[in-house]
């Protein structure tokens, strides 16, 4: 298999300017966020009985099956960021996404937000979900993706992490404001993303720009509780306005679910939780009859070389540099910054 985008860092100018352009491009991905319904940052408050934990691993494993079923009939693939003690309770259900051809990448070994960690804690979660997904699929992890997206400022250290354990890109960082996550100035289309020491090629969520407000479109609730034609729009101005033109959506399996038992969320979880969701079957039906889904993996491969933004993330934005070459049989995450300060 060959080696993706990784960890990697600056190049000079001079060098980028001589670079060849690359081909551009089109690109939407499609990806699912599998966890069970319980391990919401809604629900992160809490107490979940045994009972429940059991109906949930059995919705996500009756679900996610419906998804690969729906996925087959329209020839699409798709990428799925796993937890990794889903990959412990149903190893079955993460081997048979492998099988069907999808790309299995880490969500986190039990569904915690990066916040919650330290540096040191934090590399524990990601070997331990890296690991249990790929004794079970007996393939690769190369993709992450944090928790509502916590990677953040503040967690800029988890970029570091990362790359040290050999992830290749990452689809944590979301270009807008928000309460719980977010990035506003990060750039809404592939970008690299330094943390202290390294640097990784971000994948982040698709995003809608409309009178100077960039609003998130990637999916989730928004795919919920926005007309179908947003979603559309969102895709169709990612592909036309932005360089290298790709964009990223996501979703859940238990948005697909309109007989999970619900939780006692507040009024307003609730409706950011539950808005929608007998709906969405209908609507990824007709989301797949209109656009080609790929995995995440193909699109970083496909854009490995193209001078991209890089975002400091503990500090701005610059751009445009690139990934430079590789010595033949040195992993990129291997490779240390050059022309740092």
């Amino acid at each position: 298999m060959p080696t993706s985008p990784a960890a990697t860092t600056r190049t000079e100018p001079d060098r980028i300017a001589q670079k060849p352009a690359s081909p551009r491009p089109t690109s939407v991905i499609l990806s699912f966020d599998v966890e069970e319904h319980y391990r919401i940052e809604a629900a992160a408050h809490l107490a979940v009985e045994p009972a429940y934990r059991r109906h949930c691993r059995q919705r996500v494993d009756e679900v996610t099956r419906w998804l690969l079923d729906v996925l087959a009939e329209h020839g699409t693939q798709a990428t799925f960021f796993v937890v990794g003690q889903v990959a412990r309770h149903n190893p079955g259900l993460v081997r048979d996404i492998a099988r069907s051809g999808h790309e299995v990448a880490s969500h986190g070994w039990d569904h915690q937000r990066v916040h919650r960690f330290t540096p040191e804690s934090f590399r524990t979660d990601v070997r331990r979900s890296k690991d249990a997904l790929e004794q079970v699929t007996g393939q690769p992890v190369v993709g992450y993706r944090a928790p509502t997206f916590s990677v953040v400022r503040q967690t800029a250290w988890a970029l570091d992490v990362l790359v040290e354990e050999g992830l290749e890109y990452d689809s944590s960082i979301y270009p807008v404001r928000h309460d719980r996550y977010g990035v506003p100035e990060a750039p809404r289309s592939p970008f690299l993303a330094r943390g202290v020491r390294h640097t990784i090629l971000e994948l982040p969520p698709a995003t809608l720009r409309v009178l100077g407000v960039q609003a998130p479109m990637g999916g989730g609730g928004y795919f919920r509780l926005f007309p179908l034609f947003m979603t559309g729009w969102a895709v169709r101005q990612m592909l036309r306005d932005t360089t290298p033109p790709v964009a990223m959506l996501y979703f859940h399996p238990w948005e697909f679910d309109p007989q999970q038992q619900r939780l006692p969320l507040g009024r307003l979880s609730k409706l950011r939780t539950y808005v929608g969701v007998a709906r969405t079957r209908d609507r990824l039906t007709a989301l797949l009859d209109q656009h080609r889904f790929g995995r995440a993996v193909d699109v970083a491969r496909q854009i490995e070389q193209q001078p991209l933004p890089l975002l400091r993330l503990a500090e701005g934005l610059e751009g445009p540099v690139a990934l430079p070459e590789r010595a033949p049989g040195v992993p990129r995450c291997a490779i240390r910054p050059v022309n740092e300060g």
